[in-house]
């Protein structure tokens, strides 16, 4: 079996595995946030952090829960860090520095788990374990809630109130999440991925001398990291570790993990507003984004001009043999167009106009299909603008489920999609222009710049994946990225949260001759065009700077 096919048959299994679970996941999850019942161990946490899950908030109340337990889990995460050298099971590594573990702490609470350190020689058990992989389930379990919030807003009418944050929160994690990831850790261990706890341990002898590898629960947080769009590994290689992705299945497994959640919140949304119809246009338009970089970024990667690239059936460059370079593809255009961050190869290898894609994946919101909650959160945003446009097309007042888009929603949906571009630039931008940030490229030139471009995409999107040629482990980097994390997330939590009371509050608007069908293709291909235009031409000048340069270069 030739390359080319072994990755065609790779997307088509993973396509129909992901269109038989859709309609169960993306159902589940609607009754999960439409209940009105909580478990006794719900109950019990609600009477622990004295919240009453039964009482409705308004937008600025859920948005102060979202920032309180995130703060709160900012400041654990940092101080677990600072005290690991005093933890028991820390494998004898000392605690981590301020400027890391501030970068580190607020990297796993924003779901972006940027990593400037190696996971292996940087954090023991306690660490991997009480803080980032209980970080891993809570930042996903709060990006759901945000999105289910906006979903509320568009399904209730004459009211201000959009649920709960910590019921939100809690059956997020307890009802979805955990169940989910400890179903995929079981597989995984099955497939060869370790779980232990076992110390630092000399593994044969190379070259005359000796390398060392330690332990841990990996499977455990391999499985919520896909799942929960996470992204950060347990070793530095991340997915592209034999401990964490042993074979090609591991590896098309974790990409299901990834894109199952985002897919089916879909469902969720068309079953919330009482509308599937809806529900299937936003997937169309997804799905669309999705299959398209897909084939795009393996079309790059396989047919790179070269005498070696041909012999090696494609650009080999940077990727597992076992994965190949369909596989790599595929994991790569997952994990850049969700906020997952991981990789099983390394985007800085490869082709200029394959980078290219990663970083365009990644500027376009991820929203196809994005992360958990943030890509649905995103791609509606998208909707309402795009709905906008038609209206100013025909002249008359926009409409989208019911509900008017007026001057206040198209200002907060603005905001949305322009402050993100704004962090990625203006960081970009002081990191080329002062002396010294320059000194952490590996390269020069456009690939020099395509890295830095990357790390502050990468860290305003909260993805948190490398080009693996900078380092960013230095005094700037991890204070500039953490910033760009910390505004990437909240403030456009603050636009949508802001959107949903203001929808929440209108009278529904009846459906008329006029109203622009949104559950039709016409409107799906509207969709994907205002994602295209409005979003992706705004990077165009800092991409024709970086990997258009190199791509036509080379």
């Amino acid at each position: 079996m030739g390359p080319v096919l072994a990755g065609v048959l790779q997307l088509l299994a993973l396509i129909a595995a992901l269109a038989l679970v859709y309609v169960p996941v993306g159902t589940y999850l609607a009754k999960v946030y439409s209940s009105k019942k909580h478990f006794r161990v719900e109950r019990w946490i609600y009477k622990a952090i004295g919240a009453n899950p039964d009482s409705e908030m308004t937008w600025p109340a859920y948005l102060r829960g979202v920032l309180a337990f995130s703060a709160v889990s900012v400041l654990f995460l940092y101080l677990l860090q600072r005290l690991q050298g005093v933890l028991p099971g820390s494998l004898g590594f000392s605690s981590v520095n301020p400027a890391q573990s501030f970068n580190t702490a607020v990297s796993f609470v924003t779901n972006t788990n940027w990593q400037s350190y190696y996971g292996e020689q940087t954090m023991g058990h306690v660490v991997q374990t009480a803080g980032l992989a209980v970080q891993n389930f809570l930042s996903a379990a709060v990006g759901i809630a945000v999105a289910v919030a906006l979903v509320r807003g568009f399904a209730r009418s004459r009211t201000g109130e959009l649920g709960n944050f910590w019921a939100d929160l809690v059956r997020g994690t307890l009802r979805v999440l955990v169940p989910m990831a400890a179903v995929a850790a079981v597989v995984l261990v099955a497939c060869g991925v370790i779980q232990n706890f076992s110390g630092i341990h000399e593994v044969g002898q190379f070259l005359g001398g000796s390398q060392q590898w330690n332990g841990g629960a990996v499977a455990s947080q391999e499985a919520i990291k896909e799942l929960g769009t996470n992204g950060g590994g347990y070793f530095n290689a991340n997915s592209a570790h034999p401990f964490e992705n042993p074979t090609p299945f591991t590896n098309l497994f974790e990409i299901f993990l990834i894109l199952v959640i985002p897919f089916s919140l879909t469902r969720t949304f068309g079953v919330m507003v009482g509308s599937v119809k809806q529900g299937y246009a936003i997937l169309a338009t997804m799905f669309t984004i999705w299959l398209g970089f897909t084939a795009l970024m393996m079309w790059t990667e396989f047919a790179h001009h070269g005498p070696a690239l041909q012999a090696a059936g494609g650009a080999m460059e940077g990727k597992e043999v076992r994965f190949g370079v369909g596989g790599s593809s595929l994991f790569a255009v997952a994990t850049t167009l969700t906020s997952t961050g991981a990789v099983d190869s390394f985007p800085s290898s490869f082709t200029g106009l394959g980078g290219g894609i990663t970083m365009l994946s990644m500027m376009l919101g991820e929203i196809a299909p994005g992360g958990t909650g943030s890509g649905l959160y995103g791609i509606l945003i998208m909707a309402v603008i795009a709905v906008f446009i038609a209206g100013l097309m025909v002249g008359r007042t926009p409409e989208y489920l019911g509900k008017k888009i007026g001057g206040r929603e198209m200002k907060l949906a603005a905001c949305y999609i322009l402050i993100t571009p704004a962090l990625v630039l203006v960081f970009t931008a002081a990191s080329m222009a002062l002396p010294t940030p320059p000194h952490s490229m590996l390269n020069s030139g456009a690939h020099g710049f395509s890295e830095v471009l990357y790390a502050f995409t990468s860290a305003a999107n909260n993805n948190g994946s490398a080009f693996a040629g900078l380092n960013a482990n230095t005094d700037w980097f991890n204070t500039m990225t953490g910033l760009a994390m910390l505004l990437g997330r909240f403030l456009p939590m603050v636009f949508v949260l802001a959107l949903a009371g203001s929808l929440a509050g209108q009278q529904p608007v009846p459906v008329t001759a006029g109203t622009l069908r949104t559950e039709k293709p016409l409107f799906t291909g509207l969709l994907v065009g205002a994602i295209l235009i409005v979003t992706g031409l705004t990077y165009f000048p800092a991409l024709a700077l970086g990997p258009l340069a190199e791509g036509l270069a080379s």
